[in-house]
């Protein structure tokens, strides 16, 4: 939870250390506040979306108990936000689960949810979907829930407290810059005025004076 970055990329990463066994309703309530918080932070132009399917319940090395549903939920939130998005597979080791997943979440991309049957199509792979040939097979598991809501708050919270570092974008267009990288660009500077053809001559002293970004 606390790996958000270093240095002038701090708190531009977030980690959710979810705990094994964590269900439909649950994950998706952590989800969603840790997304809208990322959006109303970063106010991004587009969004990439990974949808990795070892988090459905049933995996053979994932821990967590999501349906075929709920991890589709959380992909129909993020297409509500209306930003450009594009899409990616991910990690998932029962196949025939992943492709469950992904041929779900294409339907769900297309608004097309609700008109796809749960009874799959005969195909020359349909065995590899025994016993029940179903979109949407029970994959619960004996796995308990191990995450509190107590659990599931701090993280949220604290989520938003290293969400609250950053300047919101786009409000101010200029900050203050660091003293460590004034420092650095008059290095920078001093080294580009002493190269031969360099952009900075002898005369233009006050140059190594760097002026604040804004006044």
């Amino acid at each position: 939870m606390f790996e958000v970055g270093a240095k002038a990329g701090k708190y531009y990463s977030i980690n959710i250390p979810l705990k094994e066994g964590i269900d439909d309703e649950m994950y998706f309530n952590i989800f969603k506040c840790v997304v809208n918080d990322v959006v109303t932070f970063y106010r991004p132009t587009a969004v990439v979306l990974q949808c990795g399917a070892d988090s459905l319940g049933c995996d053979r090395l994932g821990v967590f108990n999501l349906s075929i549903r709920g991890h589709g939920r959380c992909v129909k939130m993020v297409k509500t936000l209306g930003l450009p998005l594009l899409v990616l597979g991910g990690g998932g080791y029962t196949v025939r689960n992943v492709a469950r997943c992904w041929a779900y979440e294409t339907a769900v991309l297309l608004d097309q949810e609700d008109k796809i049957s749960n009874d799959l199509p005969y195909s020359p792979y349909i065995e590899f979907f025994y016993p029940d040939y179903t979109l949407h097979p029970d994959l619960t598991t004996k796995l308990d829930n191990a995450n509190t809501k107590q659990y599931i708050e701090a993280l949220r919270t604290t989520v938003h407290d290293h969400l609250k570092q950053l300047v919101l974008a786009p409000s101010v267009q200029f900050t203050d810059v660091p003293p460590d990288y004034l420092d650095t660009f008059r290095l920078e500077l001093v080294d580009e005025r002493d190269k031969p053809g360099g952009r900075f001559s002898r005369e233009e002293e006050k140059m190594e004076e760097v002026k604040p970004l804004c006044s």
